[in-house]
């Protein structure tokens, strides 16, 4: 097999690398979008680079060497066998590593559901007789807004305003499923855990531009995400907006200047990039294939 089979695994790394970027330079909205379409397929290719690789120790099987053996022909090894182990590890890994991400997710989804038990099933907003501070977007048919009596009695009017227009943002569009999405690529491809943070970070600033735009104020938006911060800030990280010092601060000087631009070009560059691990799989897979056809007649 030629050296396209190892290009899924190593253009990971490009797109690490490019990530934060364009995480900073294209519309939240935007670039969130091509990071997970762009991971997604990162990461689907070099999980079947990794089964290509796996798939040649076929030619290690002992009937497999017999039957060349009796017909006098000889096998070629695309790879060395313990490249192929070291694939079947990875694999195993890569399926343990979903899983656990999957059972978190659906654990989350369970408690965030419980929560909301006893309410209309047509409510939209659910106010949780809590001391503290708490908002989530349950998504769902239909989708809720899940916040705690202590987060609405810290903010004034126009801030819960806010709040309701950021959570609202979330249901919308769709941000647990790009979030699912992103975490089981990085599931499948730790080197892609980076992309999976600033599609995290990405997502709450699309949320913050979008309340902006609801209330009309970007000003009055910083100021509900820095109040919420602050009574959160004893809470663990996943709370009301998403909080986490550093993320907050971005956050918050993102709103101070005027939006990013939306740069499809960018976003195009970066899509060709999620491309490119895609098509050196599938040049690899044809390889494979005409070697299983070399080793295994009939094939």
């Amino acid at each position: 097999m030629r050296i396209d089979v190892y290009i899924p695994l190593v253009l990971a790394l490009l797109l690490t690398a490019v990530a934060p970027l364009v995480g900073r330079r294209v519309s939240p909205a935007l670039a969130a979008r091509v990071l997970v379409t762009a991971a997604a397929l990162t990461a689907a290719a070099s999980t079947w680079a990794l089964l290509l690789l796996g798939t040649t120790l076929i030619g290690h099987a002992p009937p497999v060497i017999a039957e060349a053996g009796e017909d006098g022909r000889s096998l070629p090894e695309p790879v060395p066998e313990t490249v192929a182990v070291l694939a079947v590890a990875g694999l195993a890994m890569i399926t343990h590593r979903i899983v656990r991400v999957v059972r978190a997710h659906m654990a989350t989804r369970r408690v965030l559901l419980k929560l909301c038990e006893g309410h209309p099933p047509d409510s939209e907003l659910v106010v949780a007789a809590s001391s503290t501070p708490r908002a989530f977007a349950i998504p769902g048919k239909p989708g809720r807004i899940l916040v705690t009596a202590a987060m609405l009695g810290a903010l004034e009017p126009v801030e819960r305003r806010v709040l309701l227009a950021h959570e609202r943002a979330h249901l919308a569009h769709r941000h647990a499923a790009l979030s699912t999405v992103v975490a089981l690529a990085a599931a499948a491809n730790p080197l892609l855990v980076p992309v999976r943070d600033t599609v995290a970070f990405l997502l709450e600033r699309w949320a913050d531009e979008e309340a902006a735009g609801s209330v009309g104020d970007r000003r009055t938006t910083a100021r509900a995400l820095a109040r919420a911060a602050l009574v959160s800030q004893r809470a663990r990280p996943g709370c009301a907006l998403h909080f986490s010092e550093h993320a907050v601060t971005r956050r918050i000087a993102a709103l101070q200047t005027a939006p990013p631009p939306v740069m499809r070009s960018v976003a195009a560059a970066v899509l060709a990039l999620g491309a490119i691990p895609a098509l050196g799989a599938a040049d690899a897979t044809s390889d494979l294939l005409r070697l299983l056809a070399e080793t295994l007649p009939g094939f």
